[in-house]
Parts: structure tokens; sequence; C-alpha cells
């Protein structure tokens, strides 16, 4: 996995007395390689199985978002509900696009009901 430090041992040279240092890397298959699985039946649904190194890689949560294109599911981590809208609405205000698309009009509980 990328950012994982390579593993380190000591092996004994064919001199003796002498020593060196052997790097062993983590071997991680599925980076960079699209990964072939296939779909199965889950009750009446049909699911896949996705690699745990894949799962990692992508930071996914235990809940996603799926969208539909041709040929292709995407699967992406969830957002949080209105993520976005505190600068959507901070936006808008500096560019005085904030203001109501109607003039008020007043109801009947506004005469009748309300009391100042």
């Amino acid at each position: 996995m990328p950012g994982r430090p390579a593993a380190s041992r000591k092996v004994s040279g064919a001199i003796a007395g002498s020593e060196a240092r052997l790097e062993v890397a983590a071997c991680d298959y599925n980076v960079g390689m699209p990964t072939t699985t296939r779909i199965v039946r889950i009750g009446n649904s049909r699911g896949i199985r996705i690699p745990k190194a894949l799962l990692e890689l992508a930071d996914l949560s235990d809940e996603v978002e799926l969208h539909a294109e041709p040929g292709r599911l995407v699967v992406r981590a969830t957002r949080r509900p209105r993520e976005g809208w505190e600068a959507a609405a901070q936006e808008m205000r500096a560019a005085g696009d904030d203001l109501l698309l109607d003039p008020p009009r007043p109801t009947a509980f506004d005469g009748e009901e309300w009391e100042w």
C-alpha cells in the first residue's frame, strides 16, 4: 500500500562476519491494476466482494453511494447531509443573490391573529 514502509531484515553474507540489509517491500497486486470479481446472488439481490486492499486504498466506510452509468457502477463515500450548504449560502450573500424571489404578501392570519 502507498505510504507503507518496507520491512527490513538483517541477513548474513557469504563471507563470514559480513552483514547486509535486505529491504522487503510489501506486495499488493491490486494497486494500479483492475481487479476482476464475480457478481454473486445475495437473496433476491446481487452483489460483489471487494478485496480489502481496494477498500483500504479507496478509504471507504461501511456506507457508500452507488451511481449507475452505462457499463459501470460508481461507488463513492457517502457525503454528510447538506454538506457545502453553508459555504454556498455565504457566497450567495456576498453576491447579493439571497433575496426573496417573490414580495411578501399578507395573509388572513397577519390581519386577524397576529399581535405586535
